[in-house]
């Protein structure tokens, strides 16, 4: 997928009934998944061990984070920190980019 312009959207397609995911990068350092999400399809409650920014591409969804629920929808960001449950339900049709930051640069 090197040195070619991609529309991050058309990566990944709706399946009905599916959470549809697609990694991009897979590196020591981290990946960058790509997912679509059916409406009213999710990824229910999980931790992980790294930071991961959650980029929405495309509809709206409800991202619970830390007991707290967050309504995200095309263009916006949301960092999932290490550590903390999290879920991801979509409200429409749903695509989302997910960067995960598995090393930090020494200081």
């Amino acid at each position: 997928m090197t040195n070619t312009v991609h529309t991050l959207t058309d990566l990944v397609q709706y399946q009905p009934n599916s959470v549809v995911s697609k990694t991009v990068i897979n590196k020591k350092a981290g990946t960058f998944t790509l997912f679509a999400f059916a409406q009213g399809e999710g990824l229910s409650e999980h931790t992980a061990p790294y930071d991961a920014p959650l980029i929405a591409l495309d509809g709206e969804a409800e991202v619970m984070l830390g007991g707290t629920a967050y309504h995200l929808s095309t263009g916006q960001m949301l960092v999932l920190p290490a550590g903390v449950t999290h879920a991801v339900k979509a409200i429409t049709n749903f695509k989302m980019a997910l960067v995960m930051i598995r090393e930090h640069a020494a200081a």
